[in-house]
């Protein structure tokens, strides 16, 4: 049965035709695969069912009959719930109070917070997630966050759930529970859409496909049986995909060990950190893995300068190093990082395309007179767009107007023209297509190859695996180990979980 059709739906911005009569058909009980390149015009059609935009032309019928959503609760009252691609979550509220703000229980006119944590410790639990739900989402990291919001759209049991790249943030032992409870939801009769760039999720999961490209349908509604990989790459990005061969790993080898680019000694952090101590050499890339909670990129924000250190050693080229801030990392250390959060902390999305990617060579930038040129900064940023391919109709686009994947193109880009000589990169290709993703493993090879220090944090296993030279594993805010990269995926990412188990057991005992 049909519960949701969309037929020639428009959506013009600015400078853009995002979708250009975009039409799917999403059957009760099924896994709907909605794919393309960044700038299809995925997360926007999301946007148009969830009711926070309103399409040009076309139709949308829910179960039969035609609806228009003027808000987002329209939506929801129609049974559409949805995962965006952007966090929807209130940071100062608790993770309870998110997941249940639509439906808060309440006696007489108060609200009943030990029934409302109960509700959602309940919703956390089904995902395998050890959240306090009375955790402010302000102290959660982007993964917890990412959970909170999945759990936050079951909570509403709609019977129509859209997710936008709901495992970007997630390990391989993550989405493995997630996955379980959807499929578990498409046996009770729920209809999902799943957007996601990783297409051995789409063919593990889903049953049905709708692709996407330049807004227009490259393909509707069709089983995901009739296609193999090339044959979804190419209605993807109108090509076969091209996958590029790692270069020599040993590109390193012959770096004195004794001077490292970078040095951590016995490192304590105000979030936890306890006693972490490894070493990155010149042209290395350094993989740091770990479960959602673990400590990853908390650790990172410590080394740029957001967080406390409150005990050890850090030192850069065999220098001791007080790092207090971003800018002080990157001024007087050449240290850089590209976050997670690009949202938060990696971009400032009211400013333009330019001065986001020229922010971290504005001093460089200045004449004589210590003004900035738009000029100059254009002509500084322009290389770094083209070279990273963000889809824009102008360089002076605000950032906050693209896309999520374009949007992590430009918070790469502005640490390309840093010329950073240790880089910390935390989830590189999240929201990324696959023509982009190829390209930025090209790219984090050839900085490497450069001489560039990177150290590298990514919930994506096979991204890990291709890309890392040493692989340290992080549990409960500690190193627990080092796996060596034999580039056999199958035995490197079990070496890796049995370390991360062999840990939690270990903790259970004592």
């Amino acid at each position: 049965m049909t519960v949701l059709a969309v037929s020639s739906v428009s959506k013009l911005f600015p400078g853009v035709r995002a979708l250009d009569q975009a039409s799917f058909d999403l059957q009760a009980g099924s896994i709907h695969a909605l794919l393309g390149e960044n700038g299809a015009g995925k997360s926007t059609l999301i946007k148009i069912l969830t009711g926070v935009y309103t399409p040009e032309a076309g139709t949308l019928m829910v179960d039969g009959q035609t609806r228009k959503f003027a808000t987002p609760r329209d939506a929801l009252l129609a049974g559409i719930s949805a995962v965006h691609q952007e966090r929807n979550l209130i940071s100062y509220f608790s993770a309870a109070e998110n997941i249940m703000l639509e439906s808060l229980p309440n006696a007489r006119g108060m609200i009943n917070f030990k029934q409302m944590h109960e509700q959602a410790a309940h919703w956390l639990e089904s995902l395998n997630v050890g959240i306090d739900p009375r955790t402010p989402v302000s102290k959660l990291s982007v993964a917890q966050m990412q959970l909170v919001e999945i759990a936050k759209a079951l909570a509403q049991q709609a019977h129509i759930l859209l997710l936008d790249e709901p495992t970007a943030s997630l390990t391989p032992h993550e989405t493995t529970h997630l996955f379980e409870l959807l499929r578990q939801l498409r046996d009770n009769g729920t209809a999902l859409v799943f957007v996601s760039h990783k297409l051995e999720e789409v063919f593990e999961l889903c049953d049905r496909v709708t692709v996407l490209r330049d807004g227009k349908n490259a393909c509707q509604s069709q089983p995901l049986a009739e296609l193999d990989r090339q044959q979804l790459v190419k209605l993807m990005i109108g090509r076969e995909e091209q996958i590029p061969e790692r270069p020599d790993t040993g590109r390193h080898s012959n770096d004195n060990p004794d001077s490292p680019a970078l040095d951590v000694r016995n490192v304590d952090t105000l979030s936890g950190h306890r006693d972490i101590s490894f070493s990155l050499k010149k042209g290395e890339i350094l993989g740091l893995y770990g479960l959602v909670g673990s400590g990853r990129s908390e650790f990172a924000k410590a080394l740029i300068g957001l967080d406390t250190i409150t005990r050890g050693e850090i030192r850069l080229d065999s220098i001791p190093a007080t790092i207090k801030d971003v800018r002080t990392a990157l001024a007087q250390y050449r240290m850089g990082y590209v976050s997670e959060d690009r949202k938060s902390e990696g971009l400032i999305l009211e400013h333009s395309i330019t001065s986001n990617i020229a922010i971290t060579i504005w001093d460089d930038l200045k004449n004589s007179l210590r003004l900035l040129g738009n000029r100059r900064e254009t002509a500084a940023a322009q290389p770094h767009a083209q070279r990273l391919q963000v889809r824009t109709p102008s360089l002076q686009q605000q950032v906050g107007n693209l896309s999520g994947g374009n949007q992590q193109k430009v918070s790469v880009a502005k640490w390309l023209a840093a010329r950073a000589s240790v880089l910390i990169i935390d989830e590189p290709t999240v929201g990324i297509d696959i023509n982009t993703k190829n390209y930025l493993h090209e790219l984090i090879w050839q900085l490497a190859s450069e001489g560039t220090a990177i150290l590298l944090i990514s919930s994506d296993m096979p991204e890990m695996t291709l890309l890392a030279d040493r692989i340290l594993i992080m549990n409960d805010f500690k190193l627990t180990g080092e796996v060596a990269n034999t580039r056999d995926y199958e035995s490197v990412s079990q070496a890796i979980m049995s370390t991360i188990h062999q840990q939690d057991t270990t903790l259970e005992q004592h």
